[in-house]
């Protein structure tokens, strides 16, 4: 079976300032060619349109760090998909563990929000994974099944998933390839008994954990390893790049 087609995303969290986003899409827009992988880019709000703007033209998607599930209303502070679609956005991030940790997002939450985000036609991108304290308890996989069946309760029509274990997020710590695997592995087993077979081998799931130039060819070898949610590396325009041609090479094998 051909591998499904890598995506190498970036998570900026809240980070860098409008110079910077500048800059940056500068050096991708003119570094970038046509790469095997998806690119996509998830800046804070402040930048979404800057970056929206800056990368026209090359191919790379932009979407919003989250979105509320209604489309407009009292909501201070939040942004919904209408409004990230009206920056240029097609993407959004649903149930990153740094919302669910630091805002108490609950697993029912974020199925709500994969849902608004395809009425308003961006396609989700779900983030799960266990905690160190679950890992250590052997919870990992019951963790996993329970955030993958809130999430897809609300039978999103389009959405892709990102295993992003917190013990290794922003820690230096990284799984090895092998744990990489067994989780999406797992997820992809799940992920047949809800929405079935076909779609589970045509869902992307992406790995998240302190991912680096030096490391991104080893943990995106395994077969069920479909690309990167990157952090910290992808603030630094040169360290992405690196890991989008890392993903690119093994679209190719």
């Amino acid at each position: 079976m051909a591998r499904r087609r890598p995506i190498a995303a970036a998570n900026w969290k809240m980070n860098l300032l409008r110079r910077d986003a500048e800059d940056y899409c500068r050096h991708i827009a003119s570094d970038l060619g046509e790469p095997a992988a998806e690119v996509l880019i998830f800046p804070p709000a402040t930048l979404l349109q800057t970056v929206a703007e800056g990368l026209t033209g090359t191919g790379v998607g932009v979407g919003g760090q989250d979105l509320h599930t209604a489309a407009e209303g009292a909501h201070t502070g939040d942004l919904s998909g209408v409004q990230l679609a009206d920056v240029g956005c097609t993407w959004a991030l649903c149930g990153h563990s740094e919302r669910r940790k630091d805002h108490g997002e609950s697993d029912s939450l974020v199925g709500r929000k994969a849902l608004a985000a395809n009425e308003h036609g961006l396609v989700p991108l779900i983030c799960l994974g266990e905690s160190d304290e679950e890992r250590r308890a052997g919870r990992t996989f019951e963790v996993l099944e329970r955030q993958l069946k809130a999430a897809l309760e609300t039978t999103p029509a389009a959405f892709e998933l990102a295993y992003e274990p917190v013990w290794a997020i922003g820690t230096g710590a990284t799984a090895t390839p092998e744990i990489a695997q067994e989780a999406h592995a797992f997820l992809r087993q799940q992920l047949a008994k809800e929405v079935g077979k076909q779609r589970a081998q045509a869902t992307r799931i992406l790995y998240g954990g302190s991912v680096k130039p030096e490391n991104a060819a080893e943990l995106i070898a395994p077969e069920d390893i479909d690309g990167f949610l990157v952090g910290g590396a992808s603030l630094d325009s040169t360290k992405f790049l690196a890991i989008i041609m890392a993903c690119g090479a093994s679209a190719r094998v």
